[in-house]
């Protein structure tokens, strides 16, 4: 019954990461139709598909046991993620278009080494520990841009920019494999999931906090931010 259980939560955990994936189409939609990635920036989607690679890695047979719906969720992510990346690559401008193509050489040199690693030094209980380790650091690094988020419209009091629906995804797959991982007793699988729950958790209630608030100059303000890179948002945050 148990078994059944984690099995029918993870499934529901590969549909909701699915449309998680899947909710940044509108901007590639955008960056396709402008031929340009504008201010937009690729570095949340190059930390989602290490995270994916990690993920997807730790899942298998000979890595740990009973976790393979971890790879097939992440199977997904990493062509997902893969085909935003390369059009980050293609219509970026030169400087940017460097610096991805660097940070992508740098995610595919971690995730190699893991590998390699893995597999010529670990082996059993200690494999599964070394990479679960991994997957687990570099998920709880993917909810970054989930906080930069939540510091604008903490800093704008609107949620303009932060969707509902990716909000809400946001919690019902990190609640999901939360609840895998638990299922599990797989502490690398439920730590970083359960922290992407509590993050989702935080935007749906700041989303009903400022759904209906009106300031005449957030929108001026949420658009100045929401174009700016990840190094400029730190450097407001201080």
């Amino acid at each position: 019954m148990l078994d059944f259980l984690r099995f029918f939560v993870g499934i529901f955990g590969n549909v909701s990461a699915l449309f998680l994936f899947l909710a940044p189409v509108m901007i590639f939609k955008r960056i396709l139709r402008n031929r340009s990635t504008e201010e937009f920036s690729g570095v949340p989607y190059i930390l989602t598909l290490l995270n994916c690679l990690l993920s997807g890695w730790y899942g298998l047979p000979f890595v740990s046991p009973h976790n393979i719906l971890l790879t097939t969720v992440n199977g997904m992510g990493v062509a997902i993620e893969t085909t935003y990346v390369l059009t980050f690559i293609v219509f970026a401008p030169k400087k940017e278009k460097l610096r991805i193509v660097g940070l992508l050489a740098l995610a595919l040199a971690v995730f190699s080494a893991v590998v390699v690693v893995s597999l010529l030094t670990f082996h059993g209980k200690s494999r599964m520990l070394f990479c679960g380790l991994a997957a687990a650091i570099f998920s709880i690094f993917m909810y970054g841009p989930p906080l930069s988020i939540i510091r604008i419209v903490l800093k704008t009091k609107s949620v303009e920019y932060m969707p509902f629906l990716v909000s809400l995804f946001v919690f019902l797959c990190g609640t999901s494999w939360f609840i895998f991982g638990l299922l599990g007793r797989d502490p690398f699988v439920a730590v970083p999931n359960g922290v992407g729950a509590a993050l989702g958790a935080i935007q749906i209630l700041l989303y009903f906090m400022y759904r209906d608030h009106e300031n005449p100059t957030t929108q001026d303000k949420c658009v100045e931010m929401a174009t700016r890179k990840p190094h400029q948002l730190n450097e407001d945050a201080t």
